[in-house]
């Protein structure tokens, strides 16, 4: 009897595992070429100019799902500075718009993911529009 629960359990559990996934939104940073690209339903979208950790500061590898989203965000760490449509990934870490936009394409922040403030709009509207998204950082 527990061998027949067993191979049951396994089966629902390779529906589960090997069912495809829902692409919805992925945000791919890639941090050597300092580049966002945007992939809605598994489709590039849009490709777009990053600011990612400077030297001293650390960009996390890795792949992560989008958590707390805010159309304004103040950095509590660095003096109330202005974080529009903040995306956040792992605790601090956050995708958002800059108005520093002349670093963009260059590594220059504090460890979030720098992008134009059109562009940080448009990625937080296909999040919310999707309900969520995927954040995959790699060098």
């Amino acid at each position: 009897m527990p061998l027949v629960r067993t191979a049951a359990l396994g089966g629902l559990l390779c529906l589960a595992a090997c069912a495809p996934a829902a692409a919805g939104i992925v945000a791919q940073i890639d941090q050597s070429r300092q580049r966002m690209r945007v992939f809605v339903d598994g489709a590039l979208s849009h490709e777009w100019p990053v600011s990612t950790a400077r030297s001293g500061y650390v960009t996390p590898n890795g792949t992560f799902r989008v958590g707390l989203m805010a159309p304004m965000w103040r950095s509590h760490k660095y003096h109330g500075s202005p974080m529009p449509h903040a995306m956040f990934f792992r605790g601090g870490y956050a995708i958002h718009g800059t108005y520093a936009v002349g670093q963009l394409g260059r590594r220059a922040s504090h460890g979030c993911i720098r992008l134009a403030p059109g562009h940080a709009s448009r990625l937080f509207s296909l999040a919310r529009s999707h309900g969520g998204a995927r954040v995959v950082i790699h060098n």
